[in-house]
């Protein structure tokens, strides 16, 4: 299902007047579940969410903080609750093993990095990980769930969208109000250009000691320089598939065709068959994302390329200071 359009539209009224009762409600319960203490593991806990519905990159920013505590040799532990795919219990997750149906995308990708867990009871999978030797946990997503205590919790923005038109669900795309958990985060990672004015208006009421910091998706090189040259048919599922379209055709990639499908979305025959139809039609290459690419039937893969893209940080060492803030918040082990 693709997000309303209203959602992106701070001009419009009507609908978001008439859904406007479901929204207090939904704040309500954001705000009362907040209120319970979660547990305290004794490891550091590092949260990367978000304050509204789809894609900000969060995985992106997971991928990029794992490589970092690897490179720091410690043994960090991913959790994450396995949207979209059919096993809820807390489990490891082995690529070998798992198919994205099994356990989700992004856990798919996360577990090709480092060791991954997914289950909605993220004390149960914080608990687990430890006992596997887990010295420090990332959590992606997971920023509205009380159950852990979290020791330092970034939020990603979408720069390009910002907070829509800043009214929580189903009247907008906010999981909770604005100022709610801008006063729960450590730091704001604003990714891309700031297109809204998100930091003009809401720098000014961020707690003390919230830092900002600024990024930019950069697609992977070595999968643009495999496309140039080339007429590309690009697909995508994601929250956002015009940001994945967009940094294709800014990295000097010619595309014949872009279609967009579902975040998450799990592609059937009919879309396959349409998808090689097109790019025969067209002489063009088919190319998507690494984690579109785990939700592809395995015939499928040997026509398609992937695009990975990674975080350029406007400064160097922002990421790197909030992993010096988090790191004395548990004994390593």
């Amino acid at each position: 299902m693709h997000p309303p359009r209203f959602w992106q539209d701070p001009d419009a009224k009507w609908l978001p007047l008439l859904l406007s009762p479901l929204a207090g409600v939904v704040s309500a319960y954001a705000e009362i579940r907040q209120k319970q203490p979660g547990w305290k593991a004794p490891i550091p806990v590092l949260c990367c969410g978000n304050m509204t519905t789809g894609g900000t990159g969060k995985t992106t920013v997971v991928l990029d903080m794992a490589q970092r505590l690897q490179n720091r040799q410690i043994s960090v532990h991913v959790l994450i609750r396995g949207y979209g795919g059919k096993i809820k219990a807390t489990t490891r997750v082995e690529p070998a093993v798992h198919t994205a149906r099994d356990v989700g995308d992004e856990a798919l990708l996360l577990a090709a990095r480092c060791p991954t867990w997914i289950g909605g009871d993220r004390v149960a999978s914080a608990r687990a990980a430890i006992s596997a030797g887990a010295q420090c946990l990332l959590m992606d997503d997971g920023f509205q769930n009380p159950g852990l205590h979290k020791d330092i919790s970034l939020l990603s923005v979408d720069g390009v969208v910002g907070v829509g038109n800043g009214r929580v669900l189903p009247a907008g795309p906010l999981r909770e109000r604005t100022q709610d958990a801008l006063g729960r985060a450590s730091a704001v990672l604003l990714i891309g250009p700031d297109k809204t004015g998100f930091l003009a208006k809401y720098a000014p009421i961020l707690p003390a000691g919230c830092t900002v910091l600024h990024a930019f998706l950069q697609p992977d090189v070595a999968g643009i320089a495999a496309l140039k040259e080339k007429p590309c048919l690009a697909f995508a599922g994601l929250g956002r598939p015009s940001k994945f379209f967009e940094g294709l055709k800014e990295a000097g990639v010619f595309m014949r065709r872009v279609i967009a499908f579902p975040d998450h979305y799990f592609y059937k025959a009919q879309d396959i068959e349409r998808l090689l139809t097109l790019a025969k039609q067209d002489g063009a290459q088919l190319v998507t994302t690494p984690k579109d690419f785990v939700r592809l039937p395995s015939s499928f893969r040997p026509h398609v390329q992937t695009v990975g893209v990674g975080l350029t940080w406007a400064d160097e060492t922002a990421p790197e200071s909030l992993l010096d803030r988090l790191l004395p918040c548990g004994t390593l082990r």
